[in-house]
């Protein structure tokens, strides 16, 4: 497996491919040692998160540093993704302990109630936007509820998937608590398909999600899936223009646009569209773009040659069927996988920038006449992952947040994940949660117990 840096993609370091023979070999270690871990205290799995949490705040730097060169986010970015899981330790080492006691439940018996245990190892499929968020949001949580991971990192981010596995090595867990795979796609089957396996998780693209799907269904293991989206930003006519603006401008360019639950159709009342529009065009054509490891670059390259391709054709396929474009809309010449900041205007379904996930630096602008017709448009999509919506009037505000069909709807706010809060979607972005008390429960057996 090859790092690349798609700063100026330059070969960073090459890491052998485990075999076959390997991989089941980890697997039976991993189920070995999860006999073991599963009868650990949650104190005991606490204090050794909590040490997760120490070192990868020591390290911060490094860790970042590595994060940008493999996949090429802004640094301050990188820092703050690093930031965020040590919150994530935190919060399940503190928490988790109360969100799996038993639930006393009055019935007919002497006694009964529901008792929360682990199902053993949880195999991992996952994508490289944020190589160390998404690792842990789904592993921290499975640990502290008693079971063993796996992981099969994105092939672009082999560095940061051994990086997490010498994570836990430091910090002091048994060393096949939690291990990375270097596999590639064609083995993820043989993975899900081995007994030592008992449920699956992935977030991705829906080709790569629907196979998992089929695949987990297959060989009859729990999955949990995170898709991706297509975001609306619904902004009325009585929103704050300018902080609308500024926000979703952030949420839409953050990590140069490559987010699953961000801003990516921005649904604008047609009496502030112009204002609207305006405001983003003169955002959009000051960004800073350049190297990612410089402290004042707003912007860094896409992580692939691949996905430069993929928002190019997006974009100028759109353009041909009508869409407007207002600045952007071309690759920069560079060495790496760079892409203006880009903004289309005059959209519609049917257009990729519309129908598809956009994976990139482009914000597309959907003028509507009224609040019916803002909702009508955000629904009409395959994907339910995110949703915001902006107004003064927060009790209408609160309304629609009610009629949007979307995993997580925030009013006078930018879509994100938050340790506290369940995270998923709908329709085609997956079903399933993670984080919270709903998603530390997925990957338990849910046991009843009745006594006469």
């Amino acid at each position: 497996m090859k790092s690349i840096n798609p700063y100026n993609n330059k070969l960073i370091t090459e890491y052998p491919d485990h075999s076959l023979n390997e991989v089941k070999n980890t697997l039976q270690k991993v189920d070995n040692e999860w006999q073991r871990w599963k009868n650990t205290s949650f104190s005991e799995r606490s204090y050794l998160i909590k040490n997760v949490a120490k070192i990868l705040r020591d390290k911060s730097e490094y860790y970042a540093k590595l994060i940008t060169s493999e996949m090429g986010k802004i640094i301050k970015e990188s820092k703050a993704e690093v930031e965020k899981c040590t919150w994530l330790c935190e919060y399940y080492a503190d928490n988790a302990e109360k969100m799996l006691q038993d639930e006393l439940i009055p019935t007919d018996a002497h006694k009964s109630f529901v008792t929360f245990e682990p199902l053993g190892t949880v195999f991992a499929i996952m994508p490289w936007n944020f190589p160390f968020w998404q690792v842990l949001r789904f592993c921290i949580p499975t640990l502290m509820a008693g079971n063993t991971a796996v992981l099969k990192h994105s092939s672009n981010v082999p560095g940061c998937a051994l990086a997490i596995e010498d994570i836990f090595i430091k910090a002091g867990f048994p060393a096949n608590i939690f291990r990375s795979l270097m596999i590639r796609a064609e083995f993820v089957e043989s993975v899900i398909a081995n007994d030592h396996i008992k449920a699956v998780t992935i977030t991705g693209g829906l080709k790569a999600g629907s196979k998992v799907a089929s695949q987990a269904g297959k060989y009859l293991k729990k999955s949990v899936l995170e898709l991706g989206g297509s975001d609306p930003y619904i902004v009325l006519n009585d929103a704050e223009i300018n902080k609308s603006c500024a926000t979703g401008t952030s949420s839409r360019m953050l990590n140069a646009g490559q987010v699953c639950i961000s801003a990516k159709r921005f649904i604008v009342e047609e009496g502030i569209a112009d204002d609207f529009t305006e405001q983003q065009k003169n955002i959009l054509e000051n960004m800073i773009v350049g190297d990612p490891m410089k402290e004042n670059t707003q912007m860094g390259p896409l992580a692939q040659k691949n996905l430069l391709d993929t928002i190019d054709t997006q974009i100028q396929q759109s353009i041909k069927m009508g869409a407007e474009l207002i600045t952007g809309g071309k690759r920069i010449n560079s060495d790496g996988f760079f892409f203006q900041p880009t903004l289309l205007t005059n959209v519609k379904k049917g257009m990729p920038v519309v129908d598809e996930e956009t994976f990139g630096p482009v914000s597309v602008i959907i003028r509507v006449k009224n609040t019916e017709e803002a909702i009508k448009i955000a629904n009409d999509t395959m994907y339910g992952l995110g949703a915001s919506i902006w107004t003064k009037d927060i009790k209408k505000g609160e309304k629609i947040a009610g009629k949007i069909e979307a995993g997580a709807v925030f009013v006078n706010g930018m879509t994100k994940s938050d340790p506290r809060l369940p995270f998923g979607g709908i329709k085609k972005s997956g079903y399933g949660r993670e984080l919270s008390s709903y998603g530390i429960k997925e990957f338990l057996n849910i046991k009843t117990i009745w006594i006469a």
